[in-house]
C-alpha cells in the first residue's frame, strides 16, 4: 500500500480502544487491524473486518476519507456488543 494522505488519521473502536492518531494511514490500518485480531469475533465479522480495512482496501478508505471524513464499521462480539469502529481525519492539534 502507498497511498499518502496530507492529513492525519485517528483510530478508534469505541468500547475496546482509545481513539489514536498517525500520520500515516498505513500506520492507522496496521493498529486498527492488531485490535481487531485480538478480539473475540467469529469467523465471519473478522473476514469481513479484514477485508474492509484490508491492504487491498487502503486507496478505497484513503478516497472515503478524502470525501467524506470518515469510515465506519461495525464489530460485533457476540450477540448483544457491538462496537463501532471510525477512521477519521484527526482534529488539527
Amino acid at each position: 500500500m502507498n497511498v499518502e494522505l496530507p492529513f492525519p488519521v485517528s483510530v478508534e473502536i469505541r468500547g475496546i480502544t482509545k481513539a489514536a492518531t498517525f500520520t500515516k494511514l498505513s500506520d492507522a490500518l496496521d493498529a486498527l487491524r492488531a485490535s481487531l485480531a485480538r478480539l473475540p469475533l467469529d469467523d465471519d465479522q473478522a473476514a469481513y473486518l479484514a477485508d474492509l480495512f484490508g491492504d487491498a482496501s487502503a486507496a478505497r478508505i484513503a478516497h472515503q476519507l478524502v470525501e467524506f471524513g470518515a469510515v465506519r464499521a461495525i464489530a460485533f462480539i457476540g450477540v448483544e456488543s457491538a462496537h463501532p469502529i471510525y477512521l477519521r481525519i484527526a482534529d488539527p492539534e
